[in-house]
């Protein structure tokens, strides 16, 4: 039997493949980043774990896709837009219309995802802090 890790990198790696048509493409990165941002919010509340990490992979995607943020590796930005595409797939391994369930393999691949990543969700996360008190400087 396939451990929970193995699980999540066989459906990880399936979802980057796909991700890889978001690379280059504003306009369809944004689309899938609506999506996202809309069904997190309709379940913010049975993701209240990895809702900051959540929020952070869709500043990162936002960030990367408008050029502001290239300080990530291609596998990383993958892994983040498979993430995403995961999450608003209504048929992934625990279908999201079962009510309860559907969500929480969202949930666990968020956090699988964190882990993998966090170094370098970690060095987002430190220029994001540092380009919004920049942007906030009233002597600029």
């Amino acid at each position: 039997m396939l451990s929970k890790k193995k699980i999540f990198e066989k459906e990880q790696q399936k979802y980057n493949v796909k991700a890889r048509d978001f690379l280059g493409d504003q306009q369809k990165t944004q689309g899938l980043l609506n999506k996202a941002i809309k069904m997190a919010n309709e379940k913010k509340q049975n993701l209240e774990e990895v809702w900051e990490k959540l929020q952070l992979f869709f500043d990162l995607v936002k960030s990367y896709s408008k050029g502001e943020y290239k300080n990530v590796s291609p596998s990383t930005i993958l892994t983040v837009i498979g993430t995403l595409l995961y999450f608003v797939s209504p048929l992934d391994l625990v279908p999201d219309f079962i009510i309860g369930l559907g969500i929480l393999d969202d949930a666990a691949l968020i956090g699988f995802t964190v882990k993998k990543i966090s170094s370098e969700l970690d060095a987002f996360s430190k220029w994001k802090r540092a380009n919004i008190f920049a942007q906030e400087n009233p002597l600029d």
